[in-house]
């Protein structure tokens, strides 16, 4: 199944850098890089965080394609 997400929209119009991002929720900006550009799924825990930071729900930022499969 593939995740995309609205991350780098969220944390643009919050004028927020990566660095700021990764910071407020505790992880690098390598690792929201890689969420970013979809080469990274975050744990729940983190989704949550990123959630609570942009006071949404974690599905208003990451959205699953059921109609795909990986394996």
């Amino acid at each position: 199944m593939n995740i995309d997400n609205d991350l780098k929209k969220y944390r643009t119009e919050r004028g927020l850098t990566q660095e700021d991002l990764a910071k407020s929720v505790g992880v690098t900006r390598q690792t929201i890089n890689s969420i970013e550009r979809g080469r990274y799924n975050p744990s729940l825990e983190l989704a949550f965080k990123l959630a609570h930071q942009f006071d949404c729900s974690i599905e208003e930022i990451f959205h699953s394609d059921p109609t795909s499969d990986d394996q």
